[in-house]
């Protein structure tokens, strides 16, 4: 179970698998930006304490924040949404951002569901849309190591979420560094972006990985659509610092 830059969920979910036979991986998505190119950096297992990466993380929320208030700020022009509306679709200690966002337009009955949304006014290139600080992908997969975690980047060649791709010699400098995979199983990759992903993978020896990448019922992503390998899976626990929760 991963979240945006946070790891308030951790507890919450620990306590939901008590008294079944589900295990809980503990992670969290960090959203990095490469010359104005978003990226994903999946962290599993690392320590929630760590001083140095939760000294990064709290710069992105206060950037996260300012960005979400300005993009209200503009969107109220043309759709019905206030500010006070989207904090009331964020759940206590989670990062506000533009998922609440597209939930307080669907609620308000200006789209039918997250997608729209982020097909039309929240798309990348929308006037509605404000840059933001977000760390370094290398700097971040550097951070996370050190944290105790195992870095994986998330959906690398999905191409329906950016105009641009991170380049190849990124991925080179984070192996560098530490990275231990890629997220090739995800439904936002078509045949040639898994294709795309799997050369990547091999050609800088870095593990397999997949995702159903559920957000709930707002999204078309269900779970277990998409699958971490199980040999990726062993790495990974064997690398991270936390153990994996049983119910």
């Amino acid at each position: 179970m991963t979240d945006h830059d946070t790891t308030d969920g951790w507890h919450q979910a620990a306590q939901a698998i008590e008294g079944t036979s589900l295990k809980l991986l503990r992670g969290m998505e960090i959203s990095c930006s490469y010359q104005g190119i978003t990226l994903h950096l999946l962290s599993y297992l690392h320590d929630p304490d760590n001083v140095a990466l939760n000294r990064e993380l709290r710069r992105s929320h206060e950037a996260r924040h300012e960005r979400a208030r300005l993009m209200v700020e503009r969107l109220s022009k043309d759709y019905p949404i206030t500010w006070e509306e989207v904090v009331a679709q964020t759940a206590p200690g989670a990062t506000l951002g533009r998922p609440h966002i597209a939930d307080a337009l669907v609620a308000a009955g200006a789209f039918k569901n997250r997608s729209e949304v982020f097909a039309g006014p929240l798309k990348p290139g929308s006037p509605y849309t404000v840059e933001r600080y977000a760390p370094d992908p290398v700097k971040a997969c550097a951070l996370v190591r050190e944290a105790g975690g195992v870095p994986v980047v998330a959906h690398p060649r999905a191409a329906s979420r950016s105009k641009r791709l991170i380049p190849d010699e990124v991925f080179a400098r984070m192996a560098e560094v530490g990275l231990a995979g890629l997220e090739v199983y995800h439904r936002d990759h078509d045949d040639a972006a898994r294709a795309q992903a799997l050369r990547l993978a091999k050609d800088l020896g870095l593990g397999i990985s997949g995702s159903s990448d559920y957000h709930g019922a707002g999204k078309p992503n269900r779970l277990g659509e998409n699958l971490m390998p199980v040999e990726f899976y062993e790495r990974v626990v064997e690398q991270g610092l936390l153990p994996i929760l049983e119910g």
